[in-house]
């Protein structure tokens, strides 16, 4: 074969291997999303990046039960939800190579719900442009097709910590978080509770200890183990894996557990549960696309929304008067009256932070909040 012939065959083939990968130029086609247009129900598809299986009962749970209830609410049918599981945010050519087959498969909405697959979702959307991408947390957004959406967490935090105030006898309450303080997203929902913790019992610390990953189901036991060792009777959780509360369980302590109702998993010590009810966007979101109404305007809902709650107290495990005190503070939260992060206040280092008068804002609770809150001690 001539060295012409061999060229030729090398660009066909390579051309060909990135059609079937789905690294071509944007699809044209009937099942293309086009901006302000609508797109008919049965042609809309959408690909879900999950950082585990969702069966894992945690954080993929709650996004993959959101994914569910949007199907349900709008009609769609399985072929139009591809789910691409256990994709490590670790590795970015696999992040990147998953939304592409997710294209490649006809997806005209991407869904990434890692901020670790944020790199992929800002450059893919400049490659398929009649591809929507909606990435969690990260704020990342263009005027056509890339939005971003989160809550406000730190609310449901506020509300489980005073239920964690009221159940240590110890005085002390262990957290679990994924990443430190100079991850805001973590950082001040575990300052939200620290301020629910002390606005039932000053006498109470939380201690944290952090695992460096999001997802990392041994790491996540260990950092329990460590915290019940600490003395903590009280387990809660910003990670991924109900692990902490199986641990909590296994010790015969008490927990609160994130992202979904872990009860489910640890019936004798979660005392309730941090809630993401994803639906409330992912239907939103939809909806809006077939309507063609979509704008690359950010989602940011809160409790009043139902895009975060508590789950259930379990008032067995509670003393008296725990349903009553959390059932006040969510009254001033949704009021307006409780802003979670008002006023002056001081972190453990002894500085004084905050709006005298006045309360944080979320953007600088999401997005630069790097101190721990006075009540909180990081073990190592």
């Amino acid at each position: 074969m001539t060295k012409k012939k061999l060229l030729t065959f090398f660009v066909f083939f390579v051309f060909f291997a990135a059609l079937a990968l789905g690294w071509a130029l944007p699809r044209r086609g009937d099942d293309s999303w086009s901006p302000g247009l609508p797109l008919p129900k049965e042609r809309v598809k959408v690909g879900v990046i999950y950082l585990a299986n969702p069966a894992d009962g945690g954080y993929s749970r709650a996004h993959d039960a959101g994914i569910l209830e949007m199907q349900r609410a709008l009609g769609l049918n399985d072929e139009q939800i591809i789910r691409k599981m256990s994709v490590s945010d670790l590795d970015k050519p696999a992040v990147e190579l998953a939304m592409r087959d997710c294209v490649a498969q006809g997806a005209n909405i991407i869904v990434s719900i890692s901020d670790g697959y944020s790199e992929a979702c800002e450059k893919l959307s400049s490659v398929f442009s009649n591809v929507i991408f909606a990435q969690v947390y990260v704020d990342l957004r263009n005027k056509t097709n890339l939005t971003h959406f989160f809550g406000r967490v730190y609310q449901a935090r506020y509300l489980s910590g005073i239920a964690a105030g009221l159940r240590t006898k110890t005085n002390k309450i262990g957290y679990v978080a994924a990443m430190g303080r100079e991850n805001s997203q973590v950082t001040s929902g575990l300052n939200a509770f620290a301020l629910g913790v002390e606005r039932v019992n000053r006498r109470a610390q939380v201690l944290v200890k952090v695992t460096r990953r999001w997802y990392d189901p041994m790491g996540e036991t260990e950092a329990a183990r460590a915290l019940i060792a600490e003395g903590c009777d009280v387990l809660a959780q910003h990670c991924d894996t109900p692990n902490p509360q199986i641990a909590a369980q296994a010790a015969g302590l008490w927990g609160v557990g994130y992202n979904t109702d872990m009860s489910r998993v640890a019936p004798g010590a979660v005392i309730t549960s941090v809630l993401w009810n994803w639906g409330v966007y992912y239907t939103r979101l939809v909806q809006s696309v077939i309507d063609g109404t979509f704008t690359t305007a950010p989602y940011f809902g809160g409790l009043k929304d139902g895009v975060v709650d508590l789950a259930p107290l379990k008032e067995s495990l509670l003393p008296d008067g725990a349903a009553e005190a959390v059932a006040e503070a969510r009254r001033e939260i949704e009021s307006g009256v409780n802003g979670v992060f008002d006023g002056l206040m001081e972190t453990n280092e002894g500085r004084t932070v905050g709006v005298e008068g006045g309360t944080l804002s979320d953007a600088v609770i999401c997005d630069s909040l790097d101190w721990y809150y006075r009540n909180v001690r990081e073990i190592r």
